[in-house]
């Protein structure tokens, strides 16, 4: 949905009135009673109004915009009491047709829901049992966990969603208050469908956008009073370090702070670049262009426009207003004038040559109508505003609630650095997406307080690798910034690799984006999302589905003194797995503890996996550090044999609003498993004139006949052995030509290596703080260990010794693997 200009509210920018929202419910779908209307929205969707006096509500909500969807079958049995009872094909209603109590209107489900088999039953003005949780505004101040509040999945078949008091929208694009004295609510009665709620939920509440490619690359960002050549000095810094940047933040010190003259108030609200730190606006942005990184200023819009802003005649101009009065301009959310001069006056300081804003609204809900919300006002219509020329709309913001899917990218707010807020997060972050939020941005490493810890720092960057966004910052402070290497040697060293690999990772995160708005599926998912029978997949809220192919189980706690690693458990579904770092095969089906290095993070492909990375910047290819978030000309494709597999790569110039605006470059990637034969291409609508493919295979067993082929005009360079991992290399072909990649029929993954130098067992013994002598012993024991069938009879051996609980447990997780 293209952004018009040309609403009936002048300057104000937003969708086209009406153009694919459709509010108002058809009347099939409509019951309506005396102070009641229930709309049937779908089988197992009911919108619940009450009304005083007998009037209820048709305009698009925060939450809802389309109401309009297919009418499902309905029976209506009235009661000689006057009541109902209403059938759907999934909920029965039954309904006094009186004022909503818990004794007059009872839901129950048709059918038996799973996993117990019994119907579920709900009541009005019960709580909803079971809620698997949704996300929250802020997490400002926050010290680990937080109330999440209600999504829309629950363990006992039912959600609400309370929409009461949420802010309206006209016909006319502009926003409106609710009446008072109604309700208005959505019963999501689901049962353990959980995809089919969320694929409602976008229906009723809009799709999310596509996220930007260059949103998708590292983010750097410090509350901290840089001049523009400190600025710009960091941003070389991480180019001489090779670390790729897309987005450059700028805090709020970009304007007049303590320079405000004291008449005035605070500096919390600016809109005049402060000379003493910028003297050129203009050239630093450009120089920051230069280097291809946006930038994103921050703005507290809470103060209107004063007298002593830049802006201020401007503004004034703009709404007849005296500039001689030095009246200041208050901040009105509800007057359409002045939100039309808001963007106006946000249009002239873009001219600098700023991409987008970062509305760090925290003034809370209140403003001069009941139910408008500032944060649901400046998340709409600066959405909408940034792709008026075209581009492609994002925002950087607080989360407003329900439907807050629609303004990407969220701020997740100032936490403080401890150990139990980056455990949070990854639950946080995941459990966002039973409410179809999907691209949450955390301070990486934590704002402020706590405490500055390097191995907490590297594995809060591990987190921040695989997660929507990956953005550091921090507060001010002499000693508290987020750079690598300020850190110590090996935090350096490892924050550095991660960093660069998030920009490694584009191609599969740009393809998932694409997945989020087409398909309504959140790049970071808990795993009962795909799994919603297994009691397990509820187990460990730290692990998550990322994308289509890969299970995170990010590492959140000090690593253990004896064996120098990280641990975490992980439920792992019913097949194969591979972590794709340290090539260890699991079977799935149970809960498994994996314990790793500071430089690993548990990250696992189910056979048939296919995982496609940028090769620029890795040995061999053009090593120098690119900013920004091009599309690659060498890409490496890891594939996990051992199942069928499919992907499609997808690529775009950059141009159209929308998802139905986009020229898609699609590169189909086929594994066939009987035949051993990866497919890779043609491209269609190439963006690329030739392409050069590496195939890495992790845990493949090679076998003694191993003879990879490369059919048609492809050359195949190079075979060899990288990290453990079979590495094939084929040269440049063009990208209409489709490449096939023959490993051999039936190709296997290989058993896990116990016993050789080079094994994961070895380097536990090499780096664990114990006695060499028990090491050699229990060495020993695992070298004269028996077939795998026999490994119980190690296991016993291990148990017998008295080695450490860590030890011994990260021992047993290699044995018992697969």
């Amino acid at each position: 949905m293209a952004p018009d200009t040309h609403s009936k509210i002048p300057h104000l920018p937003g969708p086209p009135p009406n153009s694919t929202n459709h509010p108002v419910a058809a009347k099939g779908a409509q019951l309506i009673f005396p102070k009641v209307r229930l709309t049937f929205l779908t089988p197992s969707l009911v919108r619940i109004e009450s009304s005083a006096d007998g009037t209820f509500e048709d305009r698009a909500s925060t939450f809802a915009l389309n109401r309009n969807l297919p009418v499902p079958k309905l029976n209506v049995e009235k009661q000689d009491d006057g009541g109902v009872v209403i059938t759907t094909e999934q909920l029965r209603i039954i309904y006094d047709g009186k004022d909503l109590t818990e004794q007059g209107f009872h839901v129950v489900t048709v059918h038996k829901i799973p996993p117990n088999n019994n119907q579920q039953d709900w009541r009005w003005g019960h709580n909803t049992r079971g809620n698997l949780g949704g996300t929250a505004r802020t997490l400002d101040g926050v010290n680990g966990r937080v109330d999440m509040g209600d999504g829309i999945l629950s363990r006992n078949a039912f959600a609400l969603i309370d929409d009461s008091t949420t802010m309206l929208f006209t016909p006319e694009g502009w926003v409106d208050a609710r009446i008072p004295g109604r309700s208005d609510h959505y019963l999501f009665g689901y049962g353990a469908d959980y995809q089919a709620a969320l694929k409602d939920f976008y229906r009723v509440s809009g799709d999310m956008p596509v996220v930007p490619r260059w949103a998708l690359g590292n983010w750097w960002s410090r509350y901290h009073r840089y001049t523009d050549e400190e600025y710009l000095g960091v941003i070389d810094r991480f180019n001489e370090e090779k670390i790729p940047l897309s987005v450059g933040v700028l805090d709020m010190d970009w304007h007049l702070v303590d320079e405000v003259p004291e008449e005035y108030g605070g500096g919390w609200t600016g809109y005049t670049w402060n000379k003493k730190y910028f003297p050129d606006p203009k050239g630093f942005l450009k120089r920051l262009h230069d280097r291809n990184v946006r930038i994103t200023p921050n703005t507290h819009p809470a103060d209107g426009f004063r007298a002593y802003e830049d802006v201020y005649k401007k503004a004034c101009e703009i709404l007849g207003r005296d500039p001689s009065t030095k009246e200041p301009i208050e901040f009105d959310c509800t007057s359409a004038e002045f939100m039309s001069a808001y963007f106006d006056i946000h249009h002239v300081i873009e001219e600098d040559g700023i991409d987008f804003w970062w509305l760090d609204w925290q003034q809370g809900s209140i403003s001069k109508k009941p139910g408008i919300d500032p944060l649901w006002v400046l998340n709409h219509y600066h959405f909408w505003d940034s792709g008026r020329k075209g581009l492609r709309p994002v925002t950087f913001t607080r989360y407003g609630g329900p439907g807050g899917h629609r303004y990407p990218i969220g701020f997740s707010g100032d936490t403080v650095s401890t150990w139990e807020s980056l455990e949070f997060q990854a639950e946080f972050t995941s459990t966002a997406a039973n409410v179809g939020f999907g691209w949450w941005s955390h301070d990486i490493g934590g704002h402020y307080g706590g405490y500055k810890d390097p191995e907490m720092y590297t594995r809060w960057v591990h987190l921040g690798l695989w997660s929507p966004v990956l953005r550091l910052h921090s507060t001010a402070g002499e000693f508290n910034s987020r750079e690598p290497w300020v850190y110590n040697e090996e935090a350096r060293r490892i924050a550095t690799e991660s960093l660069r690999y998030r920009h490694r990772l584009i191609p599969y995160l740009y393809t998932m984006s694409v997945r989020a708005a087409r398909d309504g599926r959140c790049l970071v998912e808990p795993m009962y999302h795909r799994h919603p029978l297994e009691s397990d997949a509820y187990a460990n809220k730290t692990q998550f589905f990322f994308g289509t192919e890969l299970i995170v189980a990010p590492i959140l706690k000090q690593r253990d003194h004896v064996t120098q690693m990280g641990k975490t458990e992980a439920w792992l579904p019913k097949g194969e797995w591979v972590d794709i770092f340290t090539n260890t095969v699991y079977d799935g089906g149970r809960i498994v503890k994996l314990y790793r290095l500071l430089e690993q993070t548990p990250v696992l492909a189910k056979a048939g996996a296919i995982l496609p990375l940028d090769l620029a910047g890795t040995k061999g290819f053009d090593e120098k550090t690119v900013n920004d978030t091009p599309i690659p000309t060498a890409i490496e494709v890891v594939l996990v044999v051992g199942a069928d597999g499919h992907f499609e790569l997808l690529e775009d110039d950059g141009s159209g609003a929308d998802l139905a605006a986009i020229t898609f470059s699609k590169t189909p990637i086929t594994y066939d498993q009987a035949k051993g034969r990866l497919t890779i291409g043609p491209t269609s609508n190439p963006l690329v004139k030739d392409r050069k493919y590496h195939v890495r295979l992790p845990a493949f067993e090679q076998g003694q006949s191993f003879k990879p082929t490369v059919a048609g005009s492809a050359n195949l360079a190079y075979v060899g052995e990288e990290q453990g991992q079979t590495v094939l290399h084929i040269d440049s072909v063009p990208s209409g030509e489709k490449v096939e990649i023959d490993l051999g029929p039936e190709p296997q993954l290989r058993e896990n290596d116990l016993k050789s130098p080079r094994s994961v067992m070895h380097s536990i013994f090499q780096r664990a703080v114990f006695g060499p002598e028990e090491k050699d012993a229990a060495w020993n024991l695992i070298q004269a260990a028996g077939t795998k069938e026999k490994r119980h009879i190690l296991i016993s051996q291990l148990e017998a010794r008295n080695l450490d609980p860590n030890v011994k447990d990260a021992l047993l997780e290699q044995i018992m693997a697969s």
